[in-house]
């Protein structure tokens, strides 16, 4: 018996001892993926400062590219998770106020935070969507920066960003895009701007940019990659979900919040930036959400 009980505790102390190994390493290579630095895309960009820029670039940031839902609403920088086994991740201050990096940035920088997610010193950004940004027009994206530089300073401090195991573990896993610049198309060639209208065309760079990172590149819906389970699902925009929703339903469901059967659309669908659209841009997204194929829900 003291013999067989002398052999489950060496069992029990090796996988002890491999777990422990296994959590060293997975910390050890999550740090040096947090702390690593890749190129920065050599090209310069210069943001305009008319009235007319800082106009389009309100509408931008705050009705299609949602930047205050990560940053705050005065732009002062946002708690986004703060879980003790997850870990912290804190959307920058992108105002020139105490704790803000808005000073520190050239255009050209913020360019390169902005459609390519890599800071001014080459490391990744956290959970930067990039990989929606990064086909922006030249135009868009100088006016969203024009208008964040015009915004009135906002004194408050970061939090620092940290992974717990949970985290690191997901992201090990592949399961959470946590540096969504390891898959944004840093060669691509920007346009320098594009055409507002109601066509499809402009209601796929809308949707490429305000909608697919929460309903998925597909527009199928599902749980959000690496979110917690009780996070509400984005729906199913493909004609599988919404092909029974009419040009007006959609358009009320954007400015309401509510489907076509009365239903509140779930608390994360961002309402309060989709009802700034405009009836054009509506229609536009509209137009190209009938015309990706179909999908299952979940089929992100």
């Amino acid at each position: 018996m003291f013999r067989v009980l002398k052999y489950i505790g060496i069992a029990v102390g090796a996988v002890i001892l491999l777990l422990i190994v296994c959590v060293a390493g997975l910390y050890a290579w999550t740090s040096r993926e947090v702390s690593k630095s890749v190129p920065v895309p050599a090209h310069g960009f210069t943001a305009p400062t008319d009235s007319a820029s800082i106009a389009r670039g309100e509408h931008v940031t705050r009705a299609l590219a949602k930047c205050g839902d990560c940053h705050g609403a005065d732009f002062g920088g946002d708690t986004l998770i703060d879980d003790p086994a997850f870990g912290t991740v804190y959307a920058p201050n992108l105002t020139r106020g105490q704790g803000g990096v808005m000073a520190a940035y050239s255009d050209a920088e913020l360019e390169a935070a902005i459609r390519h997610g890599i800071r001014r010193n080459g490391q990744r950004l956290m959970i930067m969507p990039s990989q929606e940004f990064q086909l922006l027009s030249d135009e868009d994206l100088g006016a969203v920066i024009a208008y964040i530089r015009s915004q009135p300073p906002v004194d408050r401090a970061p939090l620092t960003n940290r992974l717990g195991p949970i985290a690191r573990g997901l992201y090990a896993g592949g399961v959470f895009p946590l540096f969504p610049a390891k898959i944004v198309t840093h060669g691509t060639e920007m346009v320098p701007s594009v055409a507002v209208d109601s066509t499809v065309a402009y209601g796929k760079y809308l949707a490429d940019m305000g909608c697919a990172g929460c309903h998925g590149v597909g527009y199928g819906g599902g749980p959000i990659p690496g979110g917690p389970p009780e996070w509400p699902k984005p729906a199913n925009l493909t004609p599988e979900g919404i092909g029974h929703y009419t040009q007006d339903d959609f358009v009320k469901a954007l400015r309401t919040g509510v489907r076509p059967n009365g239903v509140a659309i779930n608390e994360f669908m961002p309402i309060q930036a989709t009802k700034l659209m405009t009836d054009t841009e509506i229609v536009a997204v509209y137009k190209y959400l009938k015309t990706v194929p179909s999908k299952a829900f979940g089929t992100r």
